[in-house]
């Protein structure tokens, strides 16, 4: 009889075989990988891709609630996610909590704490998650051998800094939380995944603190918003029914992040 740990056990290897199905080879990255674009089309030979690759371990399966890194630890890596979600936060000076980012498959996450040199905030796994390790060291040595690699570094950094200020503005419930769904719907169709399906690993409250909201706003806007047909909500699964008119409800924010 099979028990709750064999459960467990097989679906972290299913998650490790859905993560190694859209590994790379010796010229090619992961396609949903961040670094995916810097091989081929720039004409690396084969000695200096294998190089890049040579910088990557690929580790877990982890179950939920393993973290990468806790804030203050030396920075030595940043990860690339390959299957999972990966959520990063603060805890104040009186044990209060702040949801800071939330990583999909193909984002890299540790990118803030190259400045620092240490980790400025913790990593944790939302669910079943597998990663690429890339060792920073040595990829900022091999940066100034490729030069495209260290471009593409320096647009990472700045997307992620973008991304971290979108919900910095004084805007209502319904405008971040509809920014909110389409910054993920976008992010998730960047890396070739659905647009229209979103699947929430992480709970209402994490959702509420990321936004700055109460989690009870959260659940009354998300109600009212599939009341008004622009959704679908069964569990966490977010279906986008009329993405023209929640893009239009978030118009504000993403302005703002265009200017930006």
């Amino acid at each position: 009889m099979r028990g709750a740990g064999d459960s467990d056990d097989a679906r972290l290897a299913s998650t490790a075989q859905a993560a190694l199905a859209d590994d790379g080879d010796a010229r090619t990255f992961c396609t949903n990988c961040s670094f995916g674009r810097i091989c081929l089309p720039n004409g690396y030979d084969k000695t200096a891709l294998h190089a890049l690759h040579c910088l990557v371990e690929h580790v877990g399966p982890f179950r939920g609630g393993h973290h990468l890194f806790r804030v203050n630890d030396a920075f030595g890596a940043i990860y690339s996610v390959r299957a999972g979600m990966i959520k990063t936060y603060v805890v104040d000076d009186r044990g209060r909590e702040q949801v800071t980012g939330f990583y999909l498959p193909g984002e890299l996450v540790g990118l803030n704490a190259i400045y620092p040199a240490r980790y400025p905030c913790n990593a944790v796994t939302l669910d079943t998650a597998a990663l690429c390790r890339f060792s920073f060291p040595a990829m900022a040595t091999l940066a100034t051998r490729l030069p495209h690699l260290q471009e593409q570094l320096f647009r990472l950094l700045s997307k992620d800094i973008g991304t971290a200020s979108l919900l910095s503005g004084d805007y209502t419930a319904e405008e971040r939380l509809a920014a909110f769904l389409i910054d993920l719907a976008d992010r998730y169709a960047t890396r070739g995944y659905s647009a229209r399906r979103l699947h929430l690993s992480m709970p209402r409250s994490d959702i509420a603190n990321y936004l700055r909201l109460a989690a009870e706003t959260v659940s009354r806007v998300l109600g009212r918003l599939q009341e008004r047909g622009l959704l679908r909500i069964e569990g966490r699964e977010v279906g986008i029914l009329d993405a023209i008119a929640l893009r239009d409800a978030a118009r504000c924010v993403l302005q703002h992040r265009c200017a930006d």
